[in-house]
């Protein structure tokens, strides 16, 4: 569904220039920006992709990855089309390297139809997934809001690339921001994200901290990419200095896959390593992902080292947190429990 976009600006000569992401694209008469969702219509500004789902399903909050936020809980996740990354080695790059093709039939959903979902479905929030939910925004605003009212909580899995004034209209609606945050170098940037300069992406994530939105941190480390330790200590020391050492940090495995075919699957002793490098940092919740029955899927105290929540994979197998507390030594564990 087309719809006229909140965040842009009118130009000289028909042209108009696009704040929803950081990309800010100026885009000429009857042109598209780089994301392909968003056209120029004699100096009109719409999204093509209101309301226009390409996968739908529910999942627990862990498959985020979110550990700190109703662990256990179920959302009703949706993703819609294109990118403002087209990273090379995208697991959904069938809708996030979307290029303009006209949508199936029945695609649509409303608002109002998206939360009555969710509740008859018994979930406790919403998930903008799968593809870059920032391209998404005057759904996902308008969705968010609805949300509210409901009584459901709201989460972004994003790449970051969003602009602070898009946050400052989404913030009021949002409970959980997870982010990525892909290398700690414009060179890392430019060959996953197609993007020259990467540290406006913290300065928003650290924005949505200061609202008091529960932010959690995601680095998919692949080999040659950003798995130096230089990258690694840096983006450690980021998260503990500006969101705090209470912040979660997943450090995931890469799997080869698209134009990174070739690329080798992360080892765990990398990721092992990476968490390491986190916890002697001063973070106190450092998660390795896509490696099923390791131990770094767990929660455990940072003061006594109990183990809290038990996991595999996507599943809480147990939670011994208790109104927020450990039960061993009465530490307060950071997050919604």
């Amino acid at each position: 569904m087309k719809k006229e976009a909140l965040l842009y600006d009118k130009l000289p000569h028909g042209e108009v220039q696009c704040r929803t992401c950081q990309r800010r694209c100026t885009i000429a008469k009857r042109a598209a920006g780089w994301c392909l969702t968003r056209v120029n219509e004699g100096g009109t500004l719409y999204t093509r992709i209101y309301g226009e789902v390409s996968s739908l399903s529910i999942n627990p909050i862990e498959k985020k990855p979110v550990f700190h936020f109703y662990p256990g809980s179920r959302w009703l996740s949706l993703g819609s089309w294109g990118c403002n990354f087209r990273c090379p080695g995208c697991q959904n790059w069938d809708i996030a390297h979307w290029k303009g093709e006209d949508f199936e039939k029945g695609s649509y959903l409303a608002p109002e139809d998206q939360v009555d979902m969710a509740l008859r479905h018994g979930c406790l929030g919403l998930s903008w997934t799968f593809n870059e939910p920032t391209i998404w925004f005057e759904y996902t605003l308008d969705t968010a809001k609805l949300a509210k009212k409901k009584g459901l909580y709201t989460n972004y899995v994003t790449n970051g690339f969003i602009t602070e004034e898009a946050l400052d209209l989404l913030a009021p609606y949002l409970d959980v921001y997870r982010v990525d945050i892909k290398g700690f170098s414009n060179t890392t940037y430019k060959k996953i994200a197609h993007i020259t300069e990467f540290r406006s992406i913290l300065k928003v994530a650290e924005k949505a901290k200061d609202y008091g939105i529960h932010v959690e941190v995601v680095t998919n480390i692949i080999p040659g990419f950003n798995d130096d330790d230089i990258q690694l200590r840096s983006i450690a020391s980021w998260i503990k200095k500006s969101l705090g050492p209470d912040t979660p940090w997943h450090v995931t495995r890469f799997y080869p896959h698209l134009k990174l075919s070739h690329v080798e699957e992360t080892p765990i002793a990398t990721l092992e390593h990476a968490r390491k490098i986190g916890i002697n940092n001063g973070l106190r919740y450092v998660y390795l992902g896509n490696v099923p029955g390791h131990d770094g899927e767990n929660t455990y105290c940072y003061n006594c080292g109990a183990l809290l929540i038990k996991r595999y994979v996507f599943d809480v197998v147990e939670n011994k947190i208790r109104k927020g507390r450990c039960p061993e030594c009465g530490v307060t564990i950071a997050g919604r429990f």
